[in-house]
């Protein structure tokens, strides 16, 4: 017998800015009725690479807030780690925002490649999207797309000054958890009216 896998629920936010969990998560259906197949995004992360996959903040190309350091499919769905830039004034200002818990919201802006609607069901099956950028967000389609927590620790300070002073933070990986994202792009509901 197999031992239950962890939660894939929740995003995972280190002092150092680090964040780390899923974008995407395979076979689940978000607002928009759409469901990310497994493989939909090897292409994408083949031909695009890390660095051509912004960190946006609201889906907004205008607004920046860190980098990706590693993405890669799992047999969940499109795991992310990355990290807030201490240097961006909105990323500081994120970085309070989820600690305060009044944003909790990842989700992937993306263009479909191949995809089929289920003619009884009506939902969407993506099988290959081309990935554009992950954003942190507000309003996540999928509404199990949630930040669990912030966690603070007597060391406080020292982390407030090593955000303030990247130069002597090391680039350490998140606290096991993981964050369970819908698979969404931006502004879905609204491209899908002008399709239809």
């Amino acid at each position: 017998m197999h031992a239950p896998l962890p939660p894939a629920s929740r995003l995972v936010l280190s002092l150092d800015g680090t964040i780390e969990g899923y974008a995407s998560l395979f076979g689940e259906i978000d607002q928009a009725r759409d469901m990310m197949m497994p493989g939909a995004f090897a292409q994408t992360l083949r031909q695009r690479g890390l660095r051509k996959i912004p960190m946006l903040f609201q889906h907004d190309p205008s607004e920046p807030v860190g980098i990706w350091l590693e993405l890669r499919e799992d047999f969940r769905g499109l795991w992310a780690r990355g990290k807030l830039i201490p240097d961006v004034a909105r990323a500081r200002e994120l970085l309070a925002l989820l600690r305060a818990n009044a944003i909790d919201g990842l989700s992937i802006g993306y263009r479909t490649v191949r995809g089929r609607i289920d003619p009884r069901t009506r939902i969407r099956k993506l099988y290959q999207v081309d990935l554009w950028e992950i954003s942190i967000v507000t309003f996540p389609l999928l509404a199990g797309a949630r930040i669990d927590a912030v966690k603070a620790t007597p060391r406080r300070a020292a982390a407030g000054r090593a955000w303030r002073n990247p130069g002597g933070a090391a680039d350490v990986p998140a606290p096991s958890g993981r964050v369970r994202v819908e698979c969404m792009r931006a502004n879905a509901v609204t491209r899908k009216q002008a399709r239809a």
